[in-house]
């Protein structure tokens, strides 16, 4: 199970990223203080960027992974993900997770300055 310990490590290795405690709770952020991804208060769950367009797709197709926290998700473009549902043995998905979810809230300039985590063509 991926940990709070592997979202701190991965998310703070992103280009500009910090972390800010907010509501109580961890949140990483990049250039600007646009927050990227947040821990939950029990450390299970994070929540991420993720256009509204796309939730309800990831949602439907895994469920026990990804979901809305009720109240607060509907009107943001944010998604929350289960760590418990990651891949025991690969980071690759935590890390893409979090990497899309960075890409969203990090200036055009920051983008520009780091190809290397431009998004992945798509199919």
């Amino acid at each position: 199970m991926a940990t709070a310990d592997d979202v701190r490590r991965i998310a703070l290795a992103l280009p500009r990223a910090v972390e800010k405690l907010a509501w109580g709770m961890p949140t990483f952020r990049v250039e600007g203080g646009k927050i990227f991804a947040s821990l939950d208060d029990d450390d299970q769950v994070i929540g991420v960027k993720c256009p509204q367009e796309d939730r309800e797709e990831l949602i439907a197709s895994e469920p026990g992974k990804f979901f809305l926290r009720t109240g607060h998700d509907e009107n943001y473009p944010w998604l929350r993900v289960r760590l418990a549902a990651l891949d025991d043995d690969d980071e690759d998905e935590l890390r893409a997770i979090l990497t899309d979810s960075w890409r969203q809230a990090a200036p055009r300039r920051l983008l520009d300055a780091h190809p290397e985590l431009a998004a992945p063509p798509v199919d």
